[in-house]
């Protein structure tokens, strides 16, 4: 079956961001999500899945082990396991971008508090 954001589950996170789930397994998971300007996830890291964020627009900061990197449209970065990550919409448009799982996030996250 074809996937995409009109037949894929929906679900809500954050401060009124969207998470499409385009494949979700138990070895494998791929997000579409979509942050409106101004918003943040909370800084985390996975004990087992590495990611891989894809930008499909806009800009995104993805803050790694305490490195900042910029992604445009087309650009991404790998996140390994056990890396503390979080992912920051800074411009006035939304963002869109895949997240890439291996295996599923199910389960695996561990958010950081400072």
């Amino acid at each position: 079956m074809k996937r995409s954001k009109e037949n894929a589950e929906h679900y809500r996170w954050g401060d009124e961001c969207d998470g499409w789930r385009l494949l979700h397994q138990p070895g494998l998971s791929i997000i579409h999500e979509r942050m409106p300007p101004g918003t943040e996830e909370v800084r985390h890291y996975h004990q087992q899945a590495a990611q891989f964020f894809f930008v499909l627009s806009g800009q995104a900061s993805i803050e790694l082990n305490g490195e900042r990197h910029e992604l445009h449209a087309h650009e991404g970065l790998e996140v390994p396991p056990r890396t503390p990550h979080q992912v920051f919409n800074r411009t006035h448009a939304a963002i869109e971008f895949l997240v890439i799982s291996q295996p599923t996030t199910a389960g695996d996250r561990v958010v950081l508090t400072d």
